[in-house]
Formats: structure tokens, sequence, C-alpha cells
């Protein structure tokens, strides 16, 4: 698994996509609403930090043109693969990161933030779960992210740590997904990462116990294409440089 940590890094990295999409930055005094704009596949635990980074944009560049689509980094990366218009990838994980790098030539993904997971029940907890050992018990009916999704992956992993089979009742796409069946009293428990549970209401946040043994490391991915390159330049910017770094912190992720 490919880990890239450090400011240095991380204003390398700025320089290497701007390359990808540019050639090279464009000063933003020269960016205007004449060019295309961008298409931005987030995972779905980004979708408040990546909002953050658009309306900070939006405050200086009130025309530019940025589209977020948010879903299961699983099933964006297949919408990728599959030739979907992107122009930036944020993965939730490094293997579908790496899926899409690899599938279409691309540099390496470059790591941006950390997650780990956490169990959310609905307000009350009702089923009195304390742990991740009573999504085991038959009385509670659990949802978590299906397998191949990277909050899945997580919970799969933990799990096994644990010596746990579990069984939910649905495997969902995404921990939005998870987070309203929960809230909508649907589930008596789920497993989403600790930063889901800021950003939701009618829930409440049970820890799990050693989940710092399973981190989820998010990763960005460049794509060449159609778009506005001083404007992708200015997005990944604003994400891996001390604005979003801050909003990242503030959401509760971890920054490599």
């Amino acid at each position: 698994m490919r880990r890239v940590a450090g400011i240095v890094v991380l204003v390398l990295l700025v320089a290497t996509i701007g390359a990808v999409l540019a050639g090279s930055f464009i000063d933003r005094g020269e960016v205007g609403p004449a060019h295309d704009g961008i298409t931005v596949f987030a995972a779905a635990s980004l979708t408040d930090v990546v909002e953050q980074v658009v309306d900070e944009i939006h405050a200086d560049l009130p025309w530019a043109d940025i589209t977020v689509a948010y879903g299961g980094s699983s099933d964006l990366a297949a919408q990728i693969l599959e030739g979907a218009p992107a122009t930036i990838f944020l993965s939730a994980d490094e293997a579908q990161g790496d899926a899409v790098a690899d599938g279409l030539g691309l540099d390496e993904p470059a790591a941006f933030a950390t997650n780990t997971l956490t169990i959310v029940v609905p307000e009350g907890n009702p089923a009195a779960v304390d742990g991740l050992a009573d999504l085991e018990r038959g009385d509670v009916t659990s949802v978590i992210c299906a397998p191949q999704v990277p909050c899945g992956a997580a919970t799969a992993e933990l799990a096994s740590l644990e010596g746990l089979t579990l069984s939910p009742a649905s495997d969902e796409q995404s921990v939005t997904d998870v987070l309203s069946k929960v809230a909508a009293g649907q589930a008596d428990a789920g497993v989403v990462y600790v930063t889901d549970v800021a950003r939701a209401s009618g829930v409440e946040e049970v820890p799990i116990a050693g989940a710092e043994r399973v981190v989820n490391t998010y990763v960005a991915v460049a794509i060449p294409g159609d778009h506005d390159p001083s404007l992708a330049a200015r997005f990944w910017d604003d994400l891996v440089g001390a604005p979003g770094r801050a909003i990242l912190a503030d959401a509760g992720f971890g920054l490599p």
C-alpha cells in the first residue's frame, strides 16, 4: 500500500498534478468564466469537506463551474473506468484510487487524509449496543457498507481482528446509506467513519475499542481531460493546502 505524507511531499504533489492537468499552473488572474469547469468524484464521507472547499473557491471565483458527484468509492471508480468525465477522484481508500490510476495509466494517487471506524446508533441507543461484538447479537439489526466499498472492507478487517462474523441486515453502497437507515430507525446499529457522526442528525456514536488498528487512507487521482486546468489546480491546492487541511482536521479526519 502506498503512503504519501508530509508537507514537502504535498507541495510536490500540487506541482505534479498541475503538470498533469495543465502542463503548469495558470496564474489565477488569467482564469475566467470562459473556461470549462471541472467535475469532482468524491467519497460520500467527504461531502462536508468538499462542499466547504467549493464554497471557498466560489467566494473568490463565483463563476467557477464545479460539479461534484458523491457516492461509494467503488461505484465512483467503476464509473470513471467506464468513461465518466471526472477531473479529480477522491477515494476513501487506496485500493479504489489505485484501480483508477492503474486502469487509466495515470500517476499514482496522492494521500491527503485518514479516517477510522465507529458505530452509529439511533438517538437513545434503544438496542443498548456498546461495542462491535453486539452487532452479532440476534436481537440487533445492523447495516454496514458492502465489502467492496472502503468502509465495508475496513469493517470486515476490523471484525476479523476481533474474531467476529457480522451478519448485517443489508450491505450498503456508501456510509450515507448506512447513516440514513440508522437515523430512520430501520437498523439498531451501523458502522461508519468517525467523521460521519458529526455530520449526521438523529444518531449517536458508540466508539469501537481498537478502531485505530484499521485506518483508511484517502487518496486523490488527477484525471486528464476536457476541463479547466487552472480551476482543477485551484481545487487541489485548496484541498491539500492550508484551507483544506484545516477543514479536514475540523471534520475529524487525520492528516497523513
